[in-house]
């Protein structure tokens, strides 16, 4: 089994990069691959509704910028998803939507009916908003919601503030572990999941 993750930052190794990795090392004591893909600082076209895609009927999308479409090719063999982003005016990232909206609509046979969970990291405010935008995607595409103990968010400015939120990382675990129960379809073992952990945005530095 296999969870593809998306780090939606042009911050290749910053706040949401950490959450991803606290996921993916779960995942990995689960005994479950992941694979974390960088967007990074390049820039991506969004989707044109040219149709393209449904016209020759590959799945796959006319603009191929490499990305995008190998994303489809990898989401075909992967079992789950996690998209992680950070919170830029309550919304995730663009380079995000432009290749989520891209990718869903060429190759959404690929994501149907798999495990899908949002991510989304902060300094303060705007990640509900956040989330439930990239949560559409699943929704729209007939996709299990995977969800934590807590809203799958972490906060901070830097990756060591990151460190300091407890109950984000706490969260992120418990979400991987979500995760690999839906992949396995069975309960998990008791006290697998963590719980009491509470961390305050006025933190001692």
């Amino acid at each position: 089994m296999k969870v593809l993750m998306i780090n939606g930052s042009s911050n290749e190794n910053g706040c949401t990069f950490m959450a991803l990795s606290e996921i993916a090392e779960t995942l990995r004591l689960q005994n479950i691959d992941s694979e974390i893909i960088q967007l990074g600082k390049a820039a991506y076209r969004d989707c044109i509704a040219c149709m393209g895609c449904r016209k020759k009927g590959n799945s796959r999308c006319v603009f191929d910028d490499d990305l995008v479409n190998r994303i489809i090719e990898k989401a075909e063999t992967s079992d789950g998803f996690v998209f992680g982003s950070p919170v830029y005016y309550a919304h995730p990232s663009g380079r995000l939507l432009s290749v989520l909206d891209r990718a869903f609509y060429a190759g959404s046979q690929a994501f149907r009916f798999k495990p899908g969970a949002a991510v989304v990291s902060a300094r303060r405010a705007g990640t509900t908003a956040a989330l439930d935008v990239i949560n559409k995607y699943f929704g729209i595409n007939q996709m299990p919601v995977v969800t934590s103990s807590y809203w799958n968010m972490v906060h901070g400015k830097t990756p060591e503030e990151v460190r300091q939120d407890k109950e984000g990382l706490q969260t992120m675990r418990n979400l991987a572990k979500a995760m690999a129960q839906l992949l396995r379809e069975k309960a998990p073992a008791e006290g697998a999941y963590e719980y009491g952990t509470m961390t305050n945005f006025i933190r001692e530095i």
